[in-house]
């Protein structure tokens, strides 16, 4: 119960050096790109580290056929490929970060633009 009191006080004891790393961590994962794709490559989407849209794709020939739901499904799951990715590097970066011990203190997601949004 009282094992992570020892690296919470190190945080604690840190917190002006984890909180440069913390920018650093944020521009690094503003910066970098994570793509998704569905339907075989017919949509394709890149996102940010903060699981912003950058990019979206999506191939003429899937507009030509008309099948307004088909790019509407095509569309959320190559989003939410491309977002996952840029959540499990997020999760990465923050056990780098903590040195990997593990903590997940509420509102980290949060000073990252991830998290739920107001």
């Amino acid at each position: 119960m009282f094992g992570n009191l020892g690296q919470l006080a190190s945080l604690l004891k840190n917190a002006g050096q984890i909180k440069q790393n913390m920018a650093e961590m944020n521009q690094r994962l503003q910066e970098a790109r994570f793509a998704g794709e569905a339907g075989g490559g017919q949509v394709k989407t890149t996102v940010d580290g903060r699981g912003e849209i950058v990019s979206l794709k999506i191939d003429p020939a899937l507009v030509t056929a008309g099948d307004v739901e088909m790019i509407e499904d095509l569309t959320c799951a190559a989003v939410r490929d491309a977002v996952s990715q840029s959540r499990q590097a997020v999760q990465k970066e923050m056990q780098d970060l903590t040195g990997g011990m593990g903590l997940n203190l509420p509102g980290m997601d949060s000073l990252l633009g991830g998290g739920d949004q107001p």
